[in-house]
């Protein structure tokens, strides 16, 4: 979504000195309603970790969201902007036993597992806890695919759910997640199969799962246009109802970037127009953020931002397009060259749109020198 009027006046107005992300909760607020819409009869928990800020918690806690949280300080905030400890899952699978104790001491008691290790963990730090456990699924058709670092296969949760009965702990139900932003309204299914073999394999040995945690995954769009809300909750519901029928479970969704992706616009500075000789047909454009300060997730160039300048109308020509810093890593876009302005110039400001999410929570901490990515809420 490009700029809102209200991020366009912020800028002109206060003129925030270096790179910064302007949000508007407006677009969040809209967001969540859509979410609301789309799948009435889950539970919205926001994944704090894509924009923990606090004015965007105490909003949508005000609206009645849930917390996905990954580690005991997003517990915290969450408790601090209004949310009870019945609205808020622990949902890191990889945790401290001293962590889950503290989350556990704060009244949490829903934990994400996905080995028989952490279930023990969980039963000795949170004895009769709710436990859920995570299935891998292979993330096809997600534009920041997720690796095989959290879950496991379908066969091995219900040994990990049985587990967790045994020790006393509530076998709760299954979890996944189909990859980041991902653009297939159909990638829930084959994962709603997988989360309906546990249940009724669960079922046949007396072990009655109540919950499906379906992730996140939801998009937010960026150069390219992506399904509505409300198509990934046709699609959804459809899969729940094939793989479930009549019977089914309490659902969850765990949505981050598409809850406040498209709700924040980053304001940067062209630093250097420049060639490595003089027959190179690309321009270098370095701006004043780069991979350490928020743009992370141009890693692979996975994802590409819109990027819009007062030169628009102007001819455009790819450049490469990298950050400030002295790290050859250091580079947003260079595989697939970015088209911008062949006028464009040292200090021109340029908007990198889209970049509501895990922008703030991925900028580097005083990286060359560079302070962290400045942050307002309006």
């Amino acid at each position: 979504m490009a700029a809102t009027q209200r991020i366009i006046d912020f800028l002109a107005t206060r003129r925030p000195e270096g790179p910064c992300l302007v949000l508007d909760l407006d677009i969040v607020a809209d967001n969540f309603r859509a979410f609301r819409r789309a799948l009435p009869d889950s539970a919205i928990f926001y994944a704090v970790k894509a924009n923990p800020a606090p004015e965007i918690l105490r909003l949508l806690a005000t609206m009645g969201s849930n917390f996905d949280c990954a580690s005991v300080a997003e517990i915290e905030m969450a408790l601090d902007a209004g949310a009870t400890p019945a609205r808020i899952s622990f949902g890191n699978t990889i945790k401290k036993e001293r962590d889950v104790a503290r989350a556990h001491a704060l009244g949490v008691s829903l934990f994400a597992v996905d080995c028989e290790e952490e279930v023990e963990k969980v039963a000795r730090a949170a004895p009769g806890a709710r436990v859920f456990c995570r299935v891998l699924t292979d993330g096809e058709g997600a534009e920041w695919p997720l690796s095989r670092k959290f879950g496991c296969v379908p066969a091995m949760a219900i040994d990990v759910l049985a587990h967790a009965h045994d020790l006393g702990l509530t076998a709760t139900g299954v979890s996944f997640h189909v990859g980041s932003q991902q653009i297939n309204t159909e990638a829930w299914d084959s994962a709603l199969s997988d989360a309906a073999f546990v249940f009724n394999t669960l079922a046949e040995r007396g072990i009655v799962l109540t919950l499906v945690n379906m992730g996140g995954g939801f998009p937010t769009r960026y150069l390219k246009d992506v399904p509505s809300a409300e198509a990934y909750g046709r699609s959804i519901f459809a899969a729940l109802k094939r793989h479930f029928g009549n019977r089914i479970p309490e659902t969850i969704i765990e949505p981050g970037r598409g809850m406040v992706g498209d709700a924040g616009v980053i304001k940067a500075e062209v630093v250097l127009v420049s060639k490595k000789s003089a027959e190179d047909d690309k321009r270098w454009v370095f701006l004043d953020i780069g991979k350490f300060g928020g743009l992370a997730e141009t890693m692979d160039e996975a994802i590409r931002y819109p990027i819009v300048t007062k030169r628009d109308g102007d001819r455009m020509e790819p450049c490469v397009l990298a950050g400030p810093t002295c790290d050859s890593a250091d580079v947003l876009y260079e595989k697939k060259p970015y088209p911008l302005p062949i006028s464009l110039t040292v200090g021109d400001e340029v908007l990198i749109e889209g970049t509501g999410a895990y922008t703030t929570t991925y900028s580097a901490v005083a990286f060359n020198g560079f302070e962290p990515l400045r942050s307002y809420v309006i």
